[in-house]
Order: structure tokens, then C-alpha cells, then sequence
């Protein structure tokens, strides 16, 4: 029986989410895993529903594959800011509290650190003094926390310490290569 594996992270806002999804899950059949990935193309917005009642029959959806899944597979590539995805982390944290395995990769090789550094970030701090944590870690500490206690192992980063973009696919196969049945 094959493990299924729910597939998170940001790229289904991307422009062509259908066909890098597709990418997504033959990656995993190459490795003996069932990939589903979260895509809204298959809820229909029935007429006369709003906006808000829209979003939530996608979230309702989205609960009902996750519990079809064994594991997660997380991009926890930085989104619209220094840190992962938002709502990629309320998947990780349904995994993780439901003690189903969690695992999650990231495209960036730049440490938290020097990714939320004033200079860099998007919205900048208005309190003088704020400390970022400095653990040399790829995200706050709960984010690579989660993914090892919750699969074993460490989040998985570019081998060669370059920044990829959100939607290549290396690291995710790398990732995915540790999850498969048949890893030691």
C-alpha cells in the first residue's frame, strides 16, 4: 500500500500550480509515495456563495485530504516575507499535532537570521532593540523543530548552499528521496 503524502507549501499560488503539482506528484510515484496535492481548482464556487464561504469550503476540503494523508511533505521556501508560508505551517501544526510524520524542505540556503534582518524584510520593525534569533537555523526554530521531532529528520536544504527559487524541485525530490519506503 502506498504512503500518501499531502503536499503543502505556496505553489499553489503560483500561475501554472496545475502543472508544477503534476511535476510534484511524479516525483513522489518515482519513489513509492502517493502525492495529493491542495489545489482549489476542484471546488466549485456554486452561485450566490460569497467570498468568505468560498474560502471556507476550500478549507474544509483541504481538512479532508490531510486526513486522508499519512505524512506531510512541506515547502517551507520563505513566502512573501522572511518566513515560511502561514498557512503551510497550520498544515505542518495539523500534522505534527495529530502525531502523523512531518517533513519539509526549503529552497533557500540564506539562514533565518539574515533573512529577517531589518534591511531585508518587506515590513520592517517599529520597536528599536527587537532581537531575531540567531540558532544558525533555516526558519524560527519551531519551523526545522517541528520537522525533526515530527519526522526524523532535519529540514532538507539545497546540498550546495544556493538559493533556489519557490517553485524548483530539486530539494523537493531530495526530500522526497528521504520519506520514500524504500530510505534507510
Amino acid at each position: 500500500m502506498a504512503l500518501n503524502a499531502y503536499l503543502a507549501g505556496p505553489e499553489v499560488f503560483l500561475p501554472n500550480a496545475r502543472e508544477h503539482a503534476l511535476r510534484k506528484i511524479e516525483i513522489c510515484a518515482r519513489y513509492g509515495i502517493t502525492g495529493r496535492t491542495p489545489l482549489n481548482q476542484d471546488v466549485e464556487r456554486l452561485a450566490g456563495m460569497s467570498q468568505q464561504d468560498f474560502a471556507f469550503a476550500i478549507f474544509r476540503k483541504d481538512i479532508a485530504m490531510m486526513e486522508a494523508c499519512d505524512i506531510i511533505i512541506a515547502n517551507l521556501t520563505p513566502f512573501r516575507g522572511p518566513s515560511a508560508d502561514s498557512g503551510t505551517l497550520v498544515e505542518l501544526g495539523w500534522f505534527l499535532g495529530r502525531g502523523r510524520p512531518v517533513f519539509g524542505y526549503s529552497n533557500s540556503a540564506t539562514p533565518f537570521l539574515h533573512r529577517s534582518s531589518a534591511h531585508v524584510t518587506a515590513v520592517p520593525d517599529d520597536l528599536h532593540g527587537i532581537v531575531v534569533e540567531d540558532f544558525g537555523l533555516p526558519d524560527n526554530l519551531m519551523i526545522p523543530g517541528a520537522v525533526l521531532d515530527g519526522g526524523g529528520h532535519p529540514m532538507v536544504l539545497p546540498h550546495d548552499g544556493k538559493n533556489r527559487p519557490l517553485d524548483a524541485l530539486d530539494v523537493f525530490e531530495s526530500c522526497v528521496a528521504r520519506v520514500s519506503p524504500g530510505a534507510s
